[in-house]
């Protein structure tokens, strides 16, 4: 990213401070997920404006960071665009939220990399027995949506 936009390491330290106080289900830092869903952003071809994407998926969803921070902020509109995509309203439901993470070019593969740590089974593995077996539907739900397995 270039000119007056954030860099991706100024991105991160965004996303790291702005989720710091915040744990997953499993009480582990919330940062832990951002990480992973960037690396696997990357691991998968992903570009730097996927990378960055991925680090703030969840700022807005998660109160972090406000709709009209992000609007403003001096991300390429590409970027603003995919969390935007990503973020899932209040009572949306799957069909709607994944349209259009299909409809914004490069959203696709962060909801990928979020999906797949989100269903680590070692992760999963860590939450009670309701919450898993919700979440594994949850999140089978939503690759056929998607498009990212047969059926």
């Amino acid at each position: 990213m270039l000119n007056s936009h954030l860099s991706l390491t100024e991105v991160e330290a965004l996303a790291r401070r702005v989720h710091a106080t915040q744990t997953d289900k499993a009480g582990r830092p919330y940062t832990v997920h951002l990480a992973a869903v960037a690396e696997g952003v990357a691991a998968r071809g992903g570009t730097d404006e996927q990378i960055a994407a991925a680090w703030l998926h969840d700022s807005v969803e998660d109160g972090a960071l406000s709709e009209s921070w992000l609007e403003n902020a001096p991300l390429p509109r590409s970027v603003k665009d995919m969390v935007s995509a990503m973020t899932k309203r209040p009572g949306e439901s799957p069909e709607t939220y994944a349209a259009r993470i299909l409809a914004v070019p490069g959203a696709l593969l962060i909801k990928e990399s979020d999906i797949a740590h989100n269903a680590d089974p070692q992760r999963l593995a860590e939450l009670d027995t309701p919450t898993r077996d919700r979440l594994t539907a949850k999140y089978a739900r939503m690759r056929r949506l998607l498009g990212l397995v047969a059926g």
